[in-house]
């Protein structure tokens, strides 16, 4: 490998963009080799979706709250920004979680994994779906699994196994809410291939979670084996979803100040128009790359890693590469409606849980709603409530515009009518996220794996990558950012 600097722009300063330039100056200096890392944000701040609000004493998330501990590359980059004394848990009190249903809240059937039955038993005894619904649904372990390969929706392998109704009453508002998406429009390989794997291996996705269940305690040791390891030993909460006692953005300050103090260059208000190839500097030589930004400055690099949302990156690729893999991803718009609570005695619920689903055809505004104090205890001051509401999803994103006062008036009816909350808030905090939500379709992975391999052949030392390609939860970004920059170090410049 040469020993020559390599100069590295990354487009994007979200949490993989700046994970990608973490790890380019770690990687690259444990090899003896120096990066120049360029960061470039369009917008006045870093992080794309990743905003904590800290107001009055109260840690309120303005978008993503938490993410999977089982997924390592956070635990590892905590580990390697000395933040594990930051991680808190859920709250182990409030593990219920209520359903929508006919007007009322109804706690979460059980028996059940991602929506799939893995305990007949428990199953069997749930009030949500009707006699008739779990009858289809149990006539899965006698289905055939589909003959021939190929992609298909989420929602189309779910109802052919599983039969409507569960598609409707269950797994809607417990899948689609990952990517406030459509079932029918998600892409199974891109979003749950382990369904997949299940019909395959087993015959059957109810076999397989059940085999999946029965497996658990080793598969649990094992995963906790792994999570200690990437620790280091240290505590860490046992909870399935792990989040930052100060809030998700000590993550975005704290790998903005380690880059800064490693000399990296991180502009805000950045945006770039195009990018064009740059004559290399000798006959054997790597292309090289010119990016020109909206304010009439130029930056040459030997590698682009655009990190951006499909939507952005396609327009700067397009002149060069097929870019229609980024087109066909679709984006939805949502909102996040946040209400807090100084006043305990008027507060006349007791949040006995994590909050609740609501699936679509119940006609609400509101798609979702967590309790956050109560999941989340580290959020609220004592005596004091948080409660965060979800809005809009792929089939209506209309809610999403409704002026404050309508948006605040819509979702406070929701909770009336379904919680029986009455309480008045101290402030309201509202967070629109527009085109936020990428709706992988169906064949996104083939597409996106012919996009990469296009681009590399084009474009030497161009990447693209970020939650538009794969996993839109943290740990992923956080995994593809460390992946491009070790791709990145194997150039030769």
């Amino acid at each position: 490998m040469s020993g020559k600097e390599l100069r590295v722009a990354i487009v994007g300063g979200g949490l993989t963009g700046l994970s990608a330039a973490f790890y380019l100056k770690r990687l690259g200096r444990e090899a003896g080799r120096t990066v120049d890392v360029t960061v470039l944000e369009a917008s006045d701040r870093l992080g794309g979706k990743v905003n904590t609000l800290r107001k009055d004493g109260f840690v309120i998330e303005r978008g993503p709250d938490s993410f999977l501990g089982r997924k390592l590359p956070m635990l590892h980059l905590a580990r390697e920004l000395g933040l594990l004394d930051e991680l808190v848990g859920t709250n182990p009190a409030a593990v219920k979680t209520y359903l929508a249903n006919g007007g009322r809240l109804v706690p979460m059937p059980k028996g059940m994994n991602l929506g799939i039955p893995n305990e007949l038993g428990a199953f069997a005894r749930n009030s949500v779906v009707s006699p008739h619904g779990k009858l289809r649904a149990l006539d899965e372990l006698r289905i055939p699994p589909r003959e021939g390969g190929g992609d298909e929706s989420v929602g189309a392998f779910l109802e052919r196994r599983l039969g409507k109704e569960m598609v409707e009453r269950i797994a809607e508002p417990l899948l689609a809410g990952i990517h406030a998406g459509d079932l029918y429009a998600l892409g199974l390989e891109a979003t749950f291939p382990q369904f997949a794997d299940m019909e395959r291996r087993y015959g059957s996705v109810i076999r397989g979670m059940m085999e999946a269940r029965q497996s658990a305690p080793t598969a649990g040791a094992k995963a906790a084996a792994a999570r200690s390891a990437a620790v280091g030993g240290a505590s860490v909460p046992p909870t399935a979803f792990l989040t930052f006692r100060s809030g998700l953005s000590v993550l975005i300050e704290t790998l903005a100040a380690r880059l800064r103090a490693e000399s990296a260059d991180i502009r805000l208000g950045a945006r770039v128009k195009g990018l064009e190839k740059a004559a290399p500097e000798t006959a054997d030589a790597a292309p090289a790359y010119r990016l020109r930004l909206a304010d009439g400055a130029v930056l040459d690099a030997d590698a682009v890693l655009f990190a951006l949302p499909a939507f952005a990156t396609s327009p700067l690729l397009a002149p060069h590469a097929d870019a229609s893999a980024l087109d066909a991803i679709r984006y939805v718009s949502v909102a996040n409606v946040v209400f807090a609570y100084d006043d305990d005695r008027r507060f006349n619920h007791k949040l006995d849980g994590s909050g609740f689903l609501v699936p679509h055809s119940e006609g609400r505004t509101i798609t979702a709603s967590t309790w956050t104090s109560s999941k989340w205890r580290h959020t609220a001051p004592a005596g004091k409530r948080l409660v965060r509401c979800y809005v809009g999803w792929a089939g209506d994103e209309s809610a999403v515009e409704l002026p404050d006062d309508e948006m605040t008036a819509a979702v406070q009816r929701d909770l009336y009518e379904l919680m029986g909350l009455t309480a008045e808030p101290a402030f309201v905090e509202i967070t629109r996220l527009r085109h936020s939500m990428p709706q992988y379709p169906v064949g996104h992975v083939e597409r996106i794996a012919a996009f990469r391999a296009g681009l590399a052949e084009r474009l030497p030392g161009v990447l693209a990558t970020g939650h538009a390609f794969g996993g839109v939860g943290l740990p992923d970004c956080v995994e593809q950012g460390r992946a491009a920059a070790e791709e990145l170090l194997a150039l030769r410049v």
